[in-house]
């Protein structure tokens, strides 16, 4: 599914460059369950990002299903971000004015087309069936966050991106939001790959990819 080869990420800061991302080499299987831990500057944003298609590496090559995809164009990136990739952030980034339905649909909007009974059947798949009407400032965080996943999954997408999702709840609503994903993981086989700072949360993964200084530093199986 996804293949990093060599992939290196500098970026100019003024007279100088930071290096972020040095020679990373990576496979993720697809139905893969992966969690990328380190600690800051450690370069786990860049990789997600790289991964994503929303950054290019300097570098290197990446293969996303056999395509690669580090030289395409912003919007061929664009194209690909919207059909295959589906994104779940810490902040959730849900648009206040819209009911959690209304966000959802706006998955499928960026993707081409407006489906509602997608989006509703989207919302019963997190839990959220009698919530749809709401607005995200009436939601509990874990609430936004599932809102959050059902418009990630309302376009079906192959790959799931998760950058610290548990990282604005409680416990119990952490533990919540990991269910859903390892559970949307087990049945429908989408390659899940999640950024966190929380080691009891990457032991849900079945691989744990810890970076140090832009580098893979060791990987270890769950």
């Amino acid at each position: 599914m996804i293949q990093l080869q060599d992939i290196t990420k500098v970026y100019p800061m003024g007279k100088r460059e930071l290096t972020v991302l040095r020679g990373i080499n990576l496979n993720i299987a697809k139905g893969e369950l992966v969690a990328i831990m380190g600690p800051s500057g450690s370069g786990k944003s860049t990789v997600l990002n790289l991964i994503g298609c929303l950054d290019i590496p300097t570098s290197g090559s990446y293969y996303l299903e056999g395509r690669e995809v580090s030289r395409l164009s912003s919007g061929e990136l664009a194209t690909i971000r919207s059909q295959r990739i589906g994104f779940v952030f810490q902040t959730f980034n849900l648009l206040p004015r819209l009911s959690a339905l209304a966000n959802v649909e706006l998955g499928l909007r960026y993707a081409g087309g407006v489906d509602r009974k997608r989006a509703l059947e989207a919302l019963a798949r997190v839990g959220l069936s009698d919530r749809g009407s709401h607005r995200p400032g009436e939601l509990s965080g874990g609430e936004q966050q599932r809102v959050a996943i059902a418009r990630a999954l309302v376009k079906n997408p192959p790959l799931i991106l998760a950058d610290e999702p548990t990282g604005n709840l409680d416990s119990r609503s952490g533990a919540e939001i990991i269910s859903i994903l390892t559970s949307l993981h087990d049945e429908q086989g989408i390659t899940l790959v999640m950024i966190t700072h929380d080691a009891t949360i990457a032991h849900y993964c079945q691989r744990i990819i810890h970076l140090r200084d832009g580098q893979v530093e060791r990987q270890e199986k769950v």
